[in-house]
């Protein structure tokens, strides 16, 4: 099975189970507008209008389960495992499929509540580029040469991770709300960068194979969302 149709049954039963929930168990549906800021990375933005958060349901008046997904403009991410380290990213931009499950411990108060959540998430990158100037500079500082060229190649796979974050929810109506809140995420995903690297200096020129087979996409960072929440009790 090639990696895009792989993709496409991955994105096709996220959208059903998401339907499957909602219509089964659905109380709250939440259109989000989320925003990331990558550890060592570039803001990045969601994909209009490929957000749907806050899919979930009640489990007591105190403790709730939601789940979603947003499509991800990553502009760069940094990477984890190498034998040097940068403070720019190495890896962008891509596409980025997150997908997280939230337990939530929920306070209602008058048209208002505050909650706060953790739990876990997967991720799906494709469409992954190499920041091919962020990697020459980090390389070049970490052999000596004057010079470096990279010619690296890397793998897409499915990254997993923890997150916990907070949300605040003013309730306008009944069935209507508008949400403000933070998450955390701390995950990663294994990249398998192999390749070469050309380095010069005024002994000449030199290149070198690598295989940094303990490299990992590192998908750190906070995200700020802001979203529409529709009861449909």
């Amino acid at each position: 099975m090639t990696y895009n149709k792989l993709r496409i049954i991955f994105f096709a039963l996220t959208l059903n189970l998401l339907t499957f929930s909602h219509t089964i168990f659905g109380q709250e549906l939440g259109v989000s507008f989320s925003y990331f800021l990558p550890k060592d990375g570039y803001f990045s933005i969601p994909i209009s209008p490929f957000s749907l958060r806050g899919v979930g349901f009640d489990l007591t008046r105190f403790l709730a389960v939601e789940t979603g997904f947003t499509l991800y403009r990553i502009s760069g991410l940094n990477v984890k495992g190498l034998p040097f380290e940068s403070k720019k990213p190495l890896i962008g931009p891509n596409f980025t499929l997150l997908i997280p499950l939230e337990g939530i411990i929920q306070f209602s108060g008058q048209n208002m509540e505050f909650r706060m959540k953790g739990g876990g998430f997967l991720y799906l990158p494709f469409e992954t580029k190499i920041i091919e100037g962020n990697f020459d500079r980090a390389l070049k500082s970490f052999t000596g040469f004057d010079v470096v060229n990279t010619d690296l190649s890397s793998k897409n796979k499915v990254g997993t991770g923890i997150q916990f974050g907070v949300e605040l929810v003013f309730y306008f109506a009944k069935q209507f709300g508008v949400s403000i809140g933070g998450n955390y995420f701390i995950g990663d995903s294994d990249l398998d960068l192999t390749g070469s690297y050309t380095g010069a200096d005024s002994s000449g020129i030199q290149t070198v194979q690598v295989d940094y087979s303990e490299s990992k996409l590192d998908f750190t960072g906070f995200e700020i969302s802001l979203g529409i929440i529709f009861n449909t009790q």
